[in-house]
């Protein structure tokens, strides 16, 4: 009688401990495309790339929703900003849209495509001051984790400068 209660306690620590399993496929997405970003999909821990590698500056949470439809990442910086994306696979236009808003006023929205290993998107960061930049973001695998690096225009695409570079590494 005490061994059965035993063998439930670890059953259930050993089910509250597994990763989740990922949600199926929705009948209505049954693209492969809409697995492109699968890579990112975590509890993470964001580093700079550059500079001070070793201190996280944020926590993302990156799971599928919408029966697998969609991808929702909410990213919590060390500083406060909280930012919320949700990333979508467009069958028209063949292309990926992310949405992504922040606790300081900001809206970023973007389209792009898979392409190598990479998925890469462009468009407009629309600032709490009313500042428009173009953006283009690309995430990749590297080093066991996800590598999203930006850079951005301040006249209007003619020239790109480095935006932020971090490097999401599965929370322990």
């Amino acid at each position: 009688m005490v061994r059965l209660p035993l063998v439930l306690c670890l059953a259930v620590a050993v089910l509250a401990t597994a990763p989740a399993a990922l949600p199926a496929t929705s009948a209505k997405c049954p693209a492969a495309e809409y697995r492109q970003f699968d890579f990112w999909l975590g509890d993470w821990d964001t580093f700079e790339v550059v500079g001070d590698t070793g201190t996280s500056v944020a926590r993302a949470h990156v799971d599928l929703i919408a029966g697998g439809c969609a991808v929702h990442e909410l990213y919590e910086q060390t500083d406060g900003l909280i930012g919320d994306s949700i990333l979508s696979f467009d069958p028209v236009r063949k292309a990926w849209q992310q949405t992504w808003v922040t606790n300081g006023g900001t809206l970023m929205v973007l389209s792009g495509v898979f392409r190598e290993g990479a998925v890469t998107l462009e468009g407009e960061y629309h600032s709490g001051s009313g500042k428009n930049l173009p953006h283009r973001i690309t995430w990749k695998t590297e080093g066991g984790g996800v590598r999203e690096s930006a850079v951005m225009s301040k006249d209007g695409g003619k020239t790109w400068e480095p935006a932020f570079d971090v490097l999401f590494k599965k929370h322990r």
